[in-house]
Formats: C-alpha cells, sequence, structure tokens
C-alpha cells in the first residue's frame, strides 16, 4: 500500500496527515521547517514492519490549518493536537516519535499522558522537561540577541525574510544544518538578516535532492507560510509558564534518542549535560545513540541507521 492522504478534525483545525500500513499506531511528528515529508524514509520501512504509520502536518504547517491566534501555538495546544489525534485516528494508543520541534512534542506528550502514549522517540533534541526549550532570555544571554530563537520572536521579519524564497531559503537551512556543515549555534551578527548568514549551498548533499526541496518549498509557497512554524518560537516563554506546575515529572515509558555527532544541537549550552542525565529523564530509556557524521535532520541525512534503531526499540515493546 501506498501513503494515503487525508484530514482530520482535531481540537477545531484540520490537519492533514500522510498515512501507510496496519498495526499498532505509530505518529511521527516533524520540526522546523518542516512537514510530514521529512519522514518520507520511514514510512515503508516502518509499515512493512507491521505499523500503522502517521505524520500530520502539525498545527499552522504545510496543508494543515493555522491556529486563529499567534498564541495558540503552545505546548498544551501541540500536545493537545496529538492526543486528540490518536483519538480520531481510532486508536487508544501510540508510539510517538519526534524530530527537532517535534521532538519537544513528543516528549511532553509522553510526559504529560502516559497512558496515550505506549513508548517515545525523540530524535535530535533531548527531553527537558516540562517547558521544552530554554527561555528566551536565558537564550539570549548565552547567544546574544542574533540567536535565531530570539530572531524570530519579532512578529512579521523573519517570516518576510523566509518566505521571499522559499526554496532557497529551504536550501540554505537545510544544507547549511546539515552535516556537510560543521555545528554551531544560528546566530546572526548585527545587521545581518538570519537567513543570509547560510550561504546558498553550490550543490545539494547526497541525501537531499531537488525534487526534495521543491516538494518542502511547495509546502511554504503561501506568502504567510512560515508565520505558523514560527508562532511555536514566539511562545517559548508562555510554555515556561505553563508548564510550571509539571515540573519534577520524568517521562516514565520506553524511550529512545538520537542525536547526529554534527547536531547544531549536540553543541548548545547544556545539551551534554542533559545527555548525561537521561536516565533520570527518562528511566527507562532503551537507548542513547550518536550517529557519526550526521548534521540535524536525523531522519533524513540518516535513513537506514534511523529505520533500524526504530524497528528495534518498536520489537521491544
Amino acid at each position: 500500500m501506498s501513503i494515503q492522504h487525508h484530514s482530520v478534525e482535531v481540537n477545531g483545525l484540520r490537519l492533514h496527515v500522510a498515512e501507510q500500513g496496519e498495526g499498532p499506531l505509530v505518529l511521527l511528528l516533524h520540526g522546523f521547517p518542516e512537514s510530514w515529508y521529512s519522514w518520507r524514509h520511514q514510512f515503508a520501512a516502518l509499515a512493512d514492519a507491521g505499523y500503522r504509520v502517521v505524520a500530520p502536518d502539525q498545527r499552522g504547517y504545510a496543508r494543515s490549518d493555522r491556529a486563529p491566534s499567534s498564541e495558540e501555538y503552545t505546548l498544551p495546544h501541540l500536545v493537545g493536537d496529538v492526543t486528540a489525534l490518536i483519538g480520531a485516528l481510532g486508536a487508544e494508543e501510540a508510539v510517538v516519535v519526534g524530530h527537532d520541534w517535534g521532538a519537544v512534542v513528543a516528549w511532553t506528550t509522553a510526559l504529560l499522558r502516559p497512558d496515550l502514549v505506549r513508548a517515545v522517540a525523540g530524535l535530535s533534541v533531548p527531553p527537558l522537561p516540562p517547558a521544552g526549550l530554554p527561555s528566551v532570555e536565558s537564550s539570549r544571554r548565552a547567544y546574544g540577541e542574533g540567536y535565531y530563537q530570539a530572531y524570530f520572536q519579532e512578529p512579521g521579519r523573519a517570516d518576510a525574510e523566509m518566505s521571499a524564497d522559499p526554496a532557497s531559503t529551504l536550501r540554505r537551512i537545510l544544507v547549511g544544518a546539515s552535516g556537510a556543515s560543521p555545528p554551531r549555534p544560528w546566530v546572526a551578527p548585527e545587521g545581518v538578516r538570519l537567513i543570509d548568514t547560510l550561504p546558498e549551498p553550490e550543490e545539494l548533499p547526497a541525501w537531499l535532492t531537488a525534487e526534495d526541496i521543491e516538494v518542502f518549498a511547495g509546502d511554504y509557497a503561501a506568502p504567510d507560510a512560515f508565520t505558523g512554524p514560527l508562532d511555536w518560537y514566539r511562545n517559548i516563554d508562555r510554555n515556561q509558564d505553563l508548564m510550571a506546575a509539571f515540573r519534577g515529572l520524568r517521562v516514565e515509558v520506553p524511550a529512545l534518542y538520537a542525536v547526529g555527532d554534527r547536531d547544531m544541537v549536540s553543541v548548545l549550552r547544556g545539551v551534554p549535560e542533559l545527555r548525561a542525565a537521561l536516565t533520570m529523564i527518562a528511566p527507562k530509556l532503551h537507548a542513547d545513540l550518536t550517529l557519526p557524521g550526521c548534521g540535524h535532520w536525523t531522519q533524513q541525512e540518516r535513513p537506514h541507521e534511523v529505520n533500524r534503531a526504530l524497528l528495534d526499540f518498536l520489537a521491544t515493546l
């Protein structure tokens, strides 16, 4: 069976989902600036192994609806979408796998709803419960005003810069944060546009084709297509307040973590300490994997290794 596409009504929003296979539900949650298509290499491998694989375009992304307000992209909203999606798909539980921002949502869903999440896997971003990411002010202190999470806070600025040429934006980000480039925090010097700190690549790496860029660029063709995804970042500080009641909780379901050794996330302040504490945060950790030569786009750059790790993990459940 090929990948099927349809829409699901979730919390008043229509989410586009891609689906393949039958069996226990595995939800795949993409990151920024991506879509369901970032999981293109995982569908067949998991479906052929007997799983029902579903990858939504998350709230505000690609073919899914945008929320009416920029304040409706908090972690409670995003976790609420995942929990509602599980029910809307007719399932009682799911394994939730996430990459980048999708990993934040996956870890948080497992933290808050272990009754619905059989197991969780995070790619690139480790668990930092309960708010998922450090406050914007702490990031500013560490990296300056030009750090991408701080840069994204101004409404409209990054939106316009990225949407001016979506294909160029996506080439720059996907190649610039890949294993082809040295890992470093994404920071713009004063007076320089953030997107201009990543050069237009002369050629694409082997894992990324011109056709892939065309698909992603199509998902961001609308003039405001980057605004919903950027609004996730504009709720980082709001998440600190909303998630305060859950401080001290651990991820109590079976867990897997994988990251490339050339992923920019791996060199951010505090991440090595987080990895050292993984078994305290997720006591049922199955494995903590490092993928040599892999950058930020874990499942796209290393599909075979990621698929093997996921299937090994799923087989233990």
